[in-house]
């Protein structure tokens, strides 16, 4: 909060404030399986700090997710269910804009113009096009090649200032603001060019059967998710691989699978990676493993009791997406309605 005047005054007494006002993030997940813990970690727990302070948007991305198959009523019951899991892990809907990506139409519309603002060698170069392409080699579509160009379309239509994002990620946030560039650069100043936000804690979860690789719901077995019950977190924590030593140390180049451990065990607990090698120094990794799962396990009960609570109760949770459309609709046709005024469309 800051005062006009050095007093605090206005000009017959009254007292003048200004509220400063707060930076926008928007952020968003795909309903394509259950949410994991690393998607918590990583993301979801980052964003739950970041609602007093900031002013937020958490979008359920559906859209991104038919760029591969969907079964279409899995679809449907994971996007709510993932609004449930994201008030569970304590994002509040009077805080936070919440919704899903469909519902606003706007986002399709604002990304088929920055399409052609974009160039095929920009969107050739993204690697996880590159990742995906080798997935699902059967089903490479025009829209997994663009889905990039929405991404951009869902940060912009929203003048976000920041994307919490995970490093594998960045590059997408580094698009987007090319692309706004480039539009401002032909328009005059249309886009706020959004920064990568990336916590320093827990950004990256690996997964607990290859810890080269980052934790995904395409792989069960290497990853936890949000709703597991407690025998099979302790299952999955007691066979995630590790190195041949004993030692419990942070080394993510000789050690990958421990220190995966050991970024979680501290996120899951808030201790620090000295507090948490201090206390298992030579306990081993027979002791060390089922106390990560019991932490995670801790961690997960309430959300994974409360996600139960709140999906039954289907009435609340429509009202909540359903508000959150028309918060984000209201922002969107600001910024839409002036693209294109810019790029030279008839008023509607």
């Amino acid at each position: 909060m800051k005062d006009l005047h050095e007093n605090g005054e206005g000009i017959e007494g009254e007292v003048v404030i200004m509220e400063e006002k707060k930076k926008r993030i928007f952020s968003g997940i795909q309903p394509s399986g259950e949410l994991t813990l690393g998607s918590y970690m990583g993301a979801i727990k980052n964003w739950v700090a970041l609602q007093d302070e900031y002013e937020c948007l958490y979008c359920i991305v559906d859209m991104h997710a038919i760029t591969v198959r969907q079964d279409p009523a899995l679809l449907r019951k994971r996007s709510v269910n993932q609004l449930a899991q994201y008030i569970a892990c304590g994002l509040d809907p009077k805080k936070n804009i919440m919704f899903i990506q469909s519902h606003v139409p706007q986002h399709a519309e604002l990304g088929w113009v920055l399409g052609c603002y974009t160039q095929f060698g920009e969107l050739s170069r993204m690697t996880q096009f590159k990742a995906k392409s080798k997935q699902h080699a059967d089903n490479i579509t025009s829209g997994l090649f663009t889905y990039p160009v929405l991404m951009a379309a869902d940060i912009l239509l929203y003048q976000a200032d920041l994307v919490p994002v995970g490093e594998d990620q960045k590059q997408h946030v580094e698009l987007t603001r090319d692309i706004a560039q480039r539009f401002n650069g032909v328009y005059s100043d249309t886009f706020t060019l959004p920064e990568p936000f990336i916590p320093k804690m827990g950004a990256r979860v690996m997964s607990l059967g290859d810890p080269t690789n980052k934790m995904s719901k395409s792989d069960p077995d290497g990853c936890v998710f949000l709703m597991d019950k407690p025998e099979d977190i302790m299952r999955k924590f007691k066979r995630a691989v590790t190195d041949c030593e004993t030692a419990v140390k942070f080394d993510k180049v000789n050690k990958a699978g421990i220190s995966n451990l050991l970024t979680i065990y501290c996120t899951a607990t808030g201790k620090t990676i000295e507090e948490a090698e201090a206390e298992f120094a030579g306990q081993g990794y027979g002791i060390f493993k089922p106390a990560v799962g019991e932490a995670v396990v801790e961690l997960l009960r309430p959300i994974r009791e409360e996600s139960e609570r709140m999906i039954a109760d289907k009435a609340y949770l429509e009202s909540v997406y359903k508000e959150g459309a028309q918060h984000a609709q209201y922002l969107a046709n600001k910024t839409l309605s002036k693209v294109y005024r810019k790029v030279g469309f008839v008023a509607r």
